[in-house]
């Protein structure tokens, strides 16, 4: 869990770039998991976008590693009425950013990944700081059909 103090630092930043990009109608920091970090999202229900963020995500890096392409650096959406962009911040978090349709997307991408970069180093330093839990024996997940990989080998 990321503390309050680096929250609002990351929750600053992300209305830094809304006031450096004006045609951003919002911008959405999130765990790689899909829990909200923090949001300026005015009319958007941000734990659903951060939730599609994580599936989108999933698939993204699995389409990098199915062509070779390295790790997971950005994703571009194109709507009818705008952009939705999401870029890679540090190990363990995303940044979604929402845009007008008229944005200058190398504007975007420029300041999307400068925000990428900076809310990355807040919350992986956030997380380096974080007491560990102690290790101990965990229970088996039981696998459903709806989650992906292999089932666990069951001799017979």
């Amino acid at each position: 869990m990321v503390p309050e103090a680096e929250v609002q630092d990351v929750l600053a930043e992300l209305q830094r770039l809304r006031a450096r990009v004006p045609l951003l109608s919002g911008a959405l920091a999130a765990s790689t998991d899909g829990l909200v970090l923090a949001h300026d999202t005015p009319g958007v229900e941000a734990e659903g976008v951060a939730a599609l963020t994580a599936a989108a995500l999933g698939v993204s890096i699995r389409m990098t590693d199915a062509t070779g392409r390295g790790g997971f650096r950005e994703l571009l959406v194109r709507g009818e009425t705008g952009y939705i962009a999401t870029y890679a911040a540090g190990s363990s978090a995303v940044l979604t950013l929402l845009a007008e349709d008229r944005i200058n997307v190398g504007r975007l991408h420029l300041e999307g990944r400068r925000s990428g970069s900076r809310i990355g180093e807040l919350v992986d330093a956030a997380l380096e700081r974080a007491p560990q839990p102690a290790p101990g024996p965990r229970a088996p997940v039981p696998r459903t059909a709806h989650q992906p990989g292999p089932l666990p080998h069951r001799p017979t």
